[in-house]
């Protein structure tokens, strides 16, 4: 952490007179959903920006916002324009936002020379041009034309190695905004120098799309919690029966190489004891509570059972800190949301009460925690999706890396 500068350091480099001029460019996430009409759907990226934006204006600098909507394959799409975006920071921000019609050229250097002091101006969807992604150095020198300094506070973006990300970098001071600080000491807390015991919750459909999350996971933390559909791959590759559960028989000799480095590692694995049994997967279903080595054939595993809540539970008990990634279950239809609910908001009463630090994300983990009442509650909740995930599985981060280097 302390080799990344943050815009406390850009804005005292402003005061001083050392910055060679007021504009700055910051990397945001406004890749937030629309309405048909236009509107914002969920602002919450939006609002985890405004901090940043507030303080870089208030200290007098000109911004300029940075970012990508969609997927327009560098072409001008008009739906995907981010003309909208600079509307809803507007009403966030309650002052003006300008609109550039190119983040690189003429249109984007009047558009950030003819601010005030002080003054926001969103620059067009840095994907319209090739040059973004194939982090071209030509495009990245085009983006930092007009500024004197930039700031990526898009966390969520920071697993690209695209031209607004990182090779930008390479042009200006380069800072952290107070969103991506934000993020990067709640990862470090949670993961880097966590307090022990450490507790990681791995939820989710398919051990094949989280096989780097477990290996890496089951080489630093001291529990691992493994719920969702991937628990009954696990189950079936210990022996037991799971019915017409969803199961990836092609991986049953990978769970029990997880198991073994698992338990060469001092990791201890926490299976379902207990797991709630349907039908089908479906709205109108009574859960029937089963143990899980005594699946009948014909019924279905969508969730976690009683026994196993108590024991996850007991986990966070004996915690000091907490991971969470995908849920427990099939949260989506009730009955089958009790788990991930209950053992949400027992982790939420612990971070509550000072005795667990939490940090979640990726996935439906959003969705999951909030349908428990349980996301405001924690330490910390990333709505980085893939940035969180490939942090958690031990990956570089080109667009945080590019920041350690200015440091």
């Amino acid at each position: 952490m302390s080799a990344v500068k943050n815009i406390n350091h850009l804005i005292s480099a402003h005061h001083a007179g050392t910055l060679g001029g007021d504009i700055v460019l910051v990397r945001a996430d406004l890749n937030v959903p629309l309405d048909d009409d236009g509107k914002v759907r969920d602002a919450t990226r939006l609002t985890r920006l405004l901090p940043t934006l507030t303080a870089l204006s208030q200290a007098g600098l000109r911004v300029g916002v940075l970012s990508h909507f969609g997927r327009p394959k560098s072409q001008v799409v008009a739906e995907m324009s981010l003309a909208p975006i600079a509307e809803a920071l507007s009403e966030l921000l309650s002052k003006p936002v300008a609109f550039a019609a190119d983040c690189i050229g003429a249109a984007a250097e009047n558009g950030l020379t003819g601010l005030a002091a002080g003054g926001v101006c969103v620059l067009e969807n840095t994907r319209f041009h090739a040059g973004e992604e194939a982090n071209d150095a030509a495009f990245a020198a085009a983006l930092a034309a007009p500024a004197n300094a930039y700031v990526n506070d898009a966390f969520s973006a920071a697993h690209r190695a695209h031209a607004s990300t990182e090779g930008i970098t390479a042009h200006l001071p380069s800072y952290s905004g107070l969103a991506m600080q934000a993020e990067l000491e709640a990862l470090d807390a949670a993961l880097a120098n966590p307090a022990r015991p450490l507790v990681a919750v791995v939820g989710g459909a398919k051990i094949s799309t989280k096989l780097d999350l477990l290996s890496n996971l089951s080489a630093k933390v001291d529990t691992l919690v493994i719920g969702g559909g991937m628990a009954n791959t696990f189950l079936a590759a210990q022996g037991h029966g799971v019915g017409t559960s969803l199961c990836e028989d092609t991986m049953l000799d990978t769970a029990r190489d997880i198991l073994r480095e698992a338990d060469a590692q001092g990791c201890r694995i926490l299976l379902p004891s207990d797991v709630v049994l349907a039908d089908k997967f479906g709205p109108g279903q009574d859960g029937e509570i089963c143990p899980s080595e005594a699946v009948p054939e014909d019924k279905m595993i969508l969730d976690a059972g009683p026994k196993a809540v108590d024991e996850i539970r007991q986990a966070f008990d004996a915690a000091a800190t907490l991971i969470w990634n995908g849920p427990l279950g099939a949260f989506e239809i009730a009955p089958f949301d009790q788990a991930t609910s209950q053992a949400a908001q027992h982790a939420a009463q612990r971070t509550q009460a000072g005795s667990l630090v939490s940090v979640a994300g990726g996935g439906d983990t959003v969705a999951a925690l909030n349908h428990a009442g349980a996301g405001d509650h924690f330490t910390y909740v990333s709505t980085a999706g893939g940035a969180f995930l490939e942090w958690l599985e031990g990956k570089p981060l080109p667009g945080v890396d590019a920041l350690h280097q200015d440091g």
